[in-house]
């Protein structure tokens, strides 16, 4: 089934809900939607899983939001869907800003609600370099982000996702249309604003703590040919900070290596979560 949940703010945040047994919920990068998970929801499906996956607020058919696109906000929702889905047990999957997100629902999650958590090329600890982030990206990188999206955000959408997030811009890149076309199609359904807003909680958010409070075990994914969250300053920099964690890097992968490669990671993602973590 799908539908929708209104938050305690009016926001309505749309979900699909598949399937029984053991919840695991999907949580899409930015500027995506639900949509983003459809081979990992048809896998784990049929591997006798309970399967969810929301737009977050701004994005997809969720609420428009002009505010509180935020990652404490984001968080609240996930704490608000979970709730409403009587969800326990829940192991919580998050690609790029969605990792940022299960990173931040899972360190302050109520008590039985999270088994385990997997972060795919996500974005903690923090992306923005700083005095105490020397290694992350200059803030100009993700000003000149908006400003693209300002100025033409079909365009913009439509050279991310026919070039650096796929991999596509490599040379011998297998190409597809059907995939960039699909990234496009999702992104253009979000709200503008909320977008513009979420470069922001992506790239300054800090993680740190989070990830130090974090108790259940992670599997850390991340592909070292990454060009839109990079590899040195995410991944390995994580699992530093985790109590439970596994990494495991993918040579040459991309940043949306869980379409380009999904046989792969979806193999690897169902050892850990039928494994002991």
């Amino acid at each position: 089934m799908d539908g929708f949940i209104t938050l305690h703010d009016q926001t309505k945040i749309f979900y699909k809900d598949w399937g029984t047994g053991q919840p695991i919920v999907f949580h899409h990068g930015w500027p995506l939607s639900a949509d983003d998970w459809d081979n990992q929801l048809l896998f784990f499906l049929e591997h006798g899983y309970r399967v969810i996956a929301h737009d977050r607020r701004g994005h997809g058919r969720s609420t428009q939001t002009a505010t509180g696109n935020d990652m404490d906000t984001y968080a609240a929702d996930v704490a608000e869907l979970t709730s409403a889905l009587e969800l326990s047990d829940a192991i919580h999957i998050g690609h790029s800003t969605g990792g940022g997100e299960v990173a931040h629902y899972v360190a302050r999650a109520e008590a039985g609600r999270v088994a385990k958590a997997v972060l795919i090329s996500a974005v903690p600890p923090v992306m923005v370099r700083s005095e105490k982030n020397p290694g992350g990206l200059p803030l100009g990188v993700f000003d000149d982000l908006r400003a693209q999206l300002k100025q033409s955000r079909a365009q913009f959408y439509l050279d991310i996702a026919s070039g650096p997030f796929y991999g596509f811009n490599r040379p011998n890149a297998a190409v597809s249309e059907g995939v960039t076309r699909n990234w496009w199609r999702q992104a253009m359904m979000g709200g503008a604003k909320a977008q513009y807003d979420c470069i922001k909680a992506f790239s300054e958010t800090d993680f740190t703590e989070d990830l130090k409070k974090i108790e259940v075990p992670v599997l850390v994914m991340h592909g070292d040919d990454d060009q839109i969250v990079p590899y040195p300053d995410s991944a390995p920099l994580s699992i530093k900070l985790l109590k439970n964690a596994r990494l495991k890097t993918y040579e040459g992968y991309p940043h949306g290596m869980f379409t380009t490669h999904a046989d792969e990671i979806n193999a690897e993602i169902l050892k850990f979560v039928e494994g002991e973590g």
